[in-house]
C-alpha cells in the first residue's frame, strides 16, 4: 500500500499557515473505614509556575496538582473565573509560562484512594521506540489514555503499575479512546517539556489512516475549516465546524487518497493543528464520515457492521470479516516524525494497521475500483 510522502505534505502546509507550588494548607476529616477521605483546601492557593510546569496547559496543570479533583470540577472553576492566571481570567488551553501566578479557589477534594489505585491492572503495550528519555507505544483502540470522565484508569495508569521502578511517566499528547496508534510518553520532566514544545510549534508531523464512507474527491486535498468545542445538554463534549468568525479555531488537515473502494475511501490525513476531534469532524463535515465513528459517523452503517450476520452490506463482503463484524472506529495514528528531545536527531515512528482494520480492508479489496 503506497502512502504520500509526508515531507511533501509538510512543505505544502507551510504555504497555508503563514511551580514551584506554595505549601498547601489542608484540613483532613476523621478517617473513614473502606472509603476515601476528603481533603479541604482551607484557603485560596497562589501557585508560581516553575520550569517543570512551564509550557503546560492550565487544565492539565490543575488536574496534576489537584489530586482527586474530578475533571468536571476543574473545567467548571476555570469557566467560572475562579481560577486566575496573573490575576486575569484564563481558558483551559492557556499555556502557562515561567513565573506565572495561578490562583486556585478553596476546594473539597477526595484523597487518593489507595485501594482504587491498587485495582489498576498492570499492563505493557507494544513498544515502537524506547530510550532513557521517552517511550513510544502502539495504543489499541478502546483504551483511554488516562483515567477520568467515567473511566477508572487508562494507558498511563496501567504503565505506571507495570513499571513501579519508573520515577517519571507522563503523557506527551493524547489520542481519543476510540483511536489506535502511536502514543508518546515522556520518562523525564525535561523530555516532556521539549516534546510538548515540538507538538505546540508544529515540529511533530502526524499522519493518520482513516477509512471513510463514499468516494473522496481527489481534488479535495486541504481542509481549512475552523472548529468549535461545545457541550451537549447531557454534558458530553462535542465539536462542530464553523466559520472563523463564529468563535471557531482555525484547523487544517491535509488529505491524500491511498485506495478507493466501491463505497469507501482509505485516506492518509496529516494534521497541521491538533484540535479536539479534528479529523473526525473535518471528514464528517465534507460528507465522508469515518467508518465506526460513534459520535460523528453514519450510525446505521456502524450498527450494521457491529451486529454481524450473513448478509453483505453495500461494498462489504461480510463473509471475509472475522466473525462477520467490525466494531471500532477506523482511525489509526500510523506515522509520527519529530526530533529527539535530547539529541535532536530526527525520529520516524510507524505503527502498522491493527489486524481488525486490515481485515476490513480485505473485505473491501475485491470490490476495489481501478
Amino acid at each position: 500500500m503506497s502512502h504520500i510522502n509526508t515531507q511533501q505534505i509538510h512543505n505544502v502546509a507551510k504555504t497555508i499557515i503563514g511551580a514551584k507550588n506554595t505549601a498547601r494548607t489542608t484540613v483532613k476529616t476523621t478517617k473513614k473505614p473502606a472509603a476515601a477521605q476528603t481533603e479541604v483546601l482551607a484557603s485560596v492557593q497562589r501557585l508560581t509556575i516553575d520550569e517543570g510546569s512551564a509550557g503546560q496547559r492550565l487544565d492539565n496543570y490543575l488536574i496534576k496538582i489537584l489530586k482527586g479533583a474530578p475533571k468536571t470540577l476543574v473545567y467548571r472553576i476555570i469557566r467560572s473565573g475562579e481560577v486566575r492566571v496573573n490575576k486575569g481570567r484564563a481558558a483551559a488551553d492557556t499555556r502557562l509560562e515561567l513565573g506565572d501566578e495561578v490562583r486556585v479557589p478553596p476546594l473539597r477534594l477526595a484523597e487518593k484512594d489507595e485501594q482504587r489505585e491498587a485495582a489498576v491492572p498492570a499492563r505493557e503495550f507494544p513498544v515502537l521506540f524506547e530510550d532513557d528519555h521517552m517511550l513510544a507505544i502502539n495504543k489499541p483502540a478502546g483504551v483511554a489514555v488516562h483515567g477520568g470522565s467515567g473511566v477508572s484508569f487508562g494507558v498511563i495508569e496501567q504503565l505506571r503499575r507495570a513499571r513501579p521502578q519508573a520515577k517519571f511517566l507522563e503523557l506527551v499528547h493524547r489520542l481519543d479512546k476510540e483511536t489506535s496508534g502511536i502514543l508518546l510518553i515522556a520518562k523525564k520532566r525535561s523530555a516532556l517539556t521539549v516534546l510538548q514544545d515540538f507538538f505546540r510549534h508544529r515540529q511533530a508531523h502526524k499522519t493518520y489512516a482513516a477509512l471513510v464512507i463514499g468516494d473522496w474527491p481527489a481534488a479535495r486535498k486541504v481542509i481549512d475549516v475552523a472548529l468549535h468545542k461545545y457541550l451537549t445538554p447531557e454534558g458530553e463534549r462535542r465539536v462542530k465546524a464553523v466559520k472563523d468568525d463564529d468563535d471557531g479555531r482555525r484547523s487544517i488537515s491535509l488529505v491524500h487518497v491511498v485506495q478507493r473502494f466501491a463505497n469507501f475511501s482509505l485516506l492518509d490525513v496529516t494534521i497541521k493543528t491538533g484540535r479536539t476531534h479534528q479529523i473526525r469532524v473535518h471528514l464528517q463535515n465534507e460528507g465522508h464520515p469515518i467508518v465506526g465513528d460513534d459520535k460523528y459517523g453514519d450510525f446505521a452503517l456502524n450498527k450494521a457492521l457491529a451486529r454481524g450476520g450473513a448478509d453483505d452490506l453495500p461494498g462489504v463482503m461480510r463473509s471475509q470479516l472475522k466473525d462477520g463484524r467490525f466494531e471500532r472506529m477506523f482511525l489509526h495514528a500510523r506515522y509520527l516524525r519529530l526530533p529527539h528531545p535530547v539529541s535532536g536527531e530526527e525520529l520516524t515512528l510507524q505503527a502498522p494497521l491493527p489486524a481488525e482494520c486490515e481485515n476490513l480492508l480485505s473485505a473491501l479489496r475485491p470490490l476495489a475500483l481501478p
